[in-house]
């Protein structure tokens, strides 16, 4: 099945809005979290969207690809990046995160194809 991934990702964050309003304490916890976790330091924040992205292919989450594929789109990533990372989480993952790594080289070339136009 092929995905619209940009199209994934608008419903889903408008979504997450209404999780926002409805748990903002929680969220703004999570939010919180997630910038620090994502703020350069030893790693860059590219490195970081990578083995994010590797994560979610590894625990087969397509929501989680979607984010993390926009976001190392934004920050630079190249398509041997995405592959290197996306071989790293089939080595960890087996034979289910083959399958998902489509998913993420898929939402990745739309993402890169959106910033492209």
């Amino acid at each position: 099945m092929i995905k619209n991934w940009p199209d994934t990702l608008a419903a889903l964050s408008a979504e997450l809005r209404t999780l926002r309003h409805g748990a903002p304490d929680i969220m703004k916890v999570f939010a919180a979290s997630a910038q620090t976790a994502l703020k350069a330091g030893a790693l860059d924040s590219k490195t970081k969207e990578l083995l994010a992205l590797g994560i979610s292919i590894a625990v087969r989450c397509d929501d989680c690809i979607a984010f993390h594929a926009k976001a190392a789109v934004e920050l630079g990533a190249s398509e041997a990046e995405i592959l290197e990372t996306i071989s790293m989480a089939i080595y960890m993952g087996a034979g289910p995160s083959v399958m998902y790594a489509s998913h993420a080289l898929e939402a990745f070339s739309q993402f890169q194809a959106s910033k492209a136009a």
